[in-house]
């Protein structure tokens, strides 16, 4: 593996648990709920694909973009209190940095709201570039952006090591022809990773750092 490719939402950040207070305010302001079956068909999909299925799914009147904008407000106003990295992720980096692995974020966030995460950490210069919902035509599950990173590094896909906590992102991963590592979390745990070459327990996992030759082993 000669590089290696964070997804964001559920991976680096707890920013699943973020959308479900986001979710959850959006729809009360409609009369409506925020259920955890809507939010796994929303997870891991761009912004214009995700709140189109919660139009259709919940009948709203708004425009996908009228949702969003309302979305990233409540987004952004949410982090100072409850943004916190996922547990073995300093660890994972630190690890990868001594190696001279390069980094990089494939998320189907946009943007500005990678950089909100990103900035209350001081983690942009950790990572070699990023790629976002603005940067693809097609969300995940499809590869664009995956066969992107690949490009942008030089590399075969294979040559990429991709980690991902949702169905969709390892099903964009594994289609790009990258080595997929799943990584569950409690909103996630309950999807289908057959698509993902290794499953495990968190960023911390031995098995992980076995793949990645990077030593030593973390204590679980």
């Amino acid at each position: 593996m000669k590089a290696v490719v964070f997804d964001m939402d559920g991976l680096i950040f707890n920013t699943e648990d973020v959308y479900t207070l986001v979710g959850t305010e959006l729809l009360r302001r409609r009369g409506r709920e925020f259920t955890q079956e809507l939010k796994n068909e929303m997870m891991g999909l761009t912004p214009q694909t995700s709140f189109e299925i919660m139009i259709r799914r919940c009948n709203l009147r708004e425009s996908w973009r009228e949702l969003a904008a309302e979305s990233n407000i409540l987004f952004i106003g949410l982090l100072d209190k409850h943004l916190a990295p996922m547990p073995g992720l300093m660890d994972l980096l630190d690890a990868l940095e001594a190696a001279g692995i390069p980094k990089a974020i494939a998320t189907s966030s946009a943007r500005a709201l990678l950089d909100a995460c990103l900035t209350r950490f001081g983690m942009q210069r950790r990572f070699r570039f990023f790629l976002t919902a603005e940067d693809i035509a097609r969300g995940k599950p499809d590869p664009e952006i995956y066969l992107t990173a690949a490009a942008r590094f030089v590399l075969n896909p294979g040559e990429l090591l991709v980690l991902e906590d949702s169905q969709n992102g390892c099903k964009a991963a594994a289609a790009a022809g990258a080595f997929t590592v799943a990584v569950p979390a409690s909103h996630s745990r309950m999807q289908d990773f057959s698509s993902a070459t290794l499953v495990v327990e968190n960023l911390s996992d031995p098995r992980l750092y076995k793949v990645l030759g990077l030593e030593p082993t973390p204590k679980q």
